[in-house]
């Protein structure tokens, strides 16, 4: 274990209540995602052999999904969560993979092995360092030469439904804070123009973004889908403070939303996200 961490504040989360409740709810954050998981699987393209770098693994879907694309490679998966990184060699040694390394590490400054991998790729994890420079640099030089990146990031609140309807239902009527621009957050790869500007501080090449579209799905039915929203780390957040009369009103007006968003496929919202790639020169 590597403990050397920068990211001070959200390794103090994701190692915490927030990492102890994804690992929990692993099913629902997998399923939720699922159609970005399957564009990112396809988008990566990993051939037998390679050696691959997941960043911000969480609870491992990410690179068990690369790890049997190639069986005669290996992978490595870091992360800041513990919690998440149990969960993660769990369901990696029930799928008797025997090519995953999952390690709790800093990517913003653990010393990988210099020109290693074929490819990194994250999944909604890369949002969150403190120094986006300093981190897709030291992920750069684990990088081989014409090593390729991969990131997937959700686009600005205002095109994801399902931020939204937590932050109109349970924020409503208070003055919330708003991340600044790459800021850490769900959000800290959201402006398309500074990530790429970033990624070029890096010394990466052949910088690319395309958008991505598709539904969250936040549960199988409304009380599914009501628990799972209710319990995350996003809601709780908001819901902090109110007194009991204020948290019902609040959480009657979340589960509104949901019998609102309720269709065949489960309670459903529209959400979008951007790919990043490019590639070390």
């Amino acid at each position: 274990m590597d403990d050397t961490i920068v990211n001070v504040e959200q390794a103090e989360g994701w190692n915490g209540d927030e990492g102890t409740s994804w690992a929990r709810e692993w099913q629902h954050y997998d399923a939720s995602i699922r159609v970005y998981q399957q564009v990112m699987q396809a988008a990566a393209d990993i051939t037998d052999g390679e050696v691959v770098l997941d960043v911000g693994c969480g609870n491992g879907q990410s690179t068990r999904a690369a790890a049997q694309a190639t069986p005669s490679g290996r992978v490595l998966g870091v992360d800041l969560s513990s919690p998440m990184l149990d969960r993660a060699r769990e369901l990696a040694f029930a799928q008797g993979l025997d090519n995953v390394e999952l390690l709790r590490a800093d990517a913003q400054v653990h010393p990988f092995e210099p020109g290693a991998f074929d490819l990194a790729l994250s999944r909604f994890g890369s949002m969150f360092f403190s120094d986006k420079v300093a981190a897709f640099t030291n992920i750069a030089s684990a990088l081989k030469r014409g090593g390729r990146l991969l990131l997937v990031a959700w686009q600005p609140l205002p095109t994801n439904t399902q931020f939204v309807a937590l932050f109109d239902t349970l924020g409503a009527g208070r003055d919330l804070p708003v991340p600044p621009p790459g800021a850490p957050s769900p959000f800290g790869l959201a402006d398309a123009g500074l990530t790429e500007g970033w990624l070029a501080e890096s010394g990466l090449v052949d910088i690319a973004h395309r958008a991505v579209t598709g539904e969250f799905c936040a549960g199988a039915d409304v009380q599914d889908a009501f628990d799972f929203l209710r319990g995350s780390t996003i809601a709780q957040s908001l819901l902090a403070g109110l007194d009991d009369d204020a948290r019902a009103e609040r959480l009657g007006a979340l589960r509104d939303v949901m019998a609102a968003h309720e269709t065949d496929r489960g309670v459903v919202f529209d959400s979008a996200a951007w790919i990043y790639t490019a590639r070390r020169p």
